[in-house]
């Protein structure tokens, strides 16, 4: 199968530190993969690759390459890179406009400016994001009124009015409640019959809920990818099985906390690479 996003023996550095090593990966279209591992193991850094984000981040160099429907990706205008690969980020970002405005935005700067079209993409995209019955009857209102969970389905509209073909996912749930996980999650299984979805995520449930494949990443290699379901209860690798029963985590938590406690006492970390952490 063709792959609609790939990495090739792809490093990434900030500066002197080699956040990524020698990633390999294929992302299928139309399907959704996850992307797991602990807290600065490189999974958003990854994902920020896809569509160049990184780009703005002094310092970053890379070396390998980083594709998208063969073509590599620095070949490739960001902002028509952008549109074709689309991007939720954790926290959501609705503009300080109204909510048809917030949806409008994408279409409006890639020229769209037909009011009739543009009616039709703001109603098509919110009914996608399952928001549409709830706001309906407010679209000039500020977004910045809506809850955190319509927010988050806000952005995802805003994302989808462009059309992509891929959207990217960086702990889209991280901020929500139960209830706005769960409906985030099932767009997230709807969405698979027309995009390509990656989503990064530290909920293992959510991953196994969610993905058809996983990868899992610690201290910036992939260690393994496959079948969601067989990664799961099957890990090849050694430390797989560790992160996956918590004990990768629960260390690396500690180590946080012991630094911090370092920090407050005014001792120095006992690894000089612990500040670049």
């Amino acid at each position: 199968m063709t792959a609609i996003l790939e990495t090739r023996h792809f490093d990434l550095y900030y500066g002197r530190r080699h956040v990524l090593k020698d990633i390999s990966l294929a992302v299928h279209p139309n399907e959704v993969l996850a992307v797991i591992g602990p807290s600065g193991c490189g999974k958003s850094t990854l994902l920020r690759c896809f569509n160049r984000m990184n780009d703005r981040i002094p310092g970053v160099r890379t070396k390998g390459e980083v594709l998208f429907e063969g073509r590599p990706v620095q070949e490739l205008d960001p902002v028509v890179l952008r549109r074709q690969v689309g991007m939720v980020f954790q926290r959501p970002t609705p503009f300080p406009m109204s909510i048809f405005d917030n949806v409008a935005y994408g279409p409006r700067m890639h020229g769209r400016r037909d009011p009739e079209r543009l009616v039709e993409i703001v109603e098509t995209s919110l009914r996608r994001a399952a928001l549409w019955d709830e706001v309906k009857g407010k679209l000039r209102e500020s977004a910045l009124a809506l809850s955190g969970g319509q927010k988050q389905r806000l952005c995802i509209a805003r994302t989808l009015a462009v059309e992509p073909k891929v959207v990217l996912f960086d702990e889209p749930t991280s901020s929500l409640d139960p209830a706005a996980t769960a409906r985030i999650e099932e767009l997230i299984e709807e969405f698979s019959a027309s995009y390509t979805i990656v989503l990064v995520t530290h909920d293992l449930g959510q991953a196994a809920r969610t993905s058809d494949r996983t990868a899992f990443l610690f201290d910036g290699e992939l260690v393994e990818i496959g079948e969601t379901r067989e990664l799961f209860q099957r890990p090849r690798d050694p430390r797989t099985w560790r992160y996956l029963s918590g004990a990768d985590e629960r260390g690396a938590q500690s180590a946080r906390l012991g630094r911090m406690r370092r920090l407050r006492r005014g001792r120095p970390s006992q690894k000089a690479g612990d500040a670049s952490r």
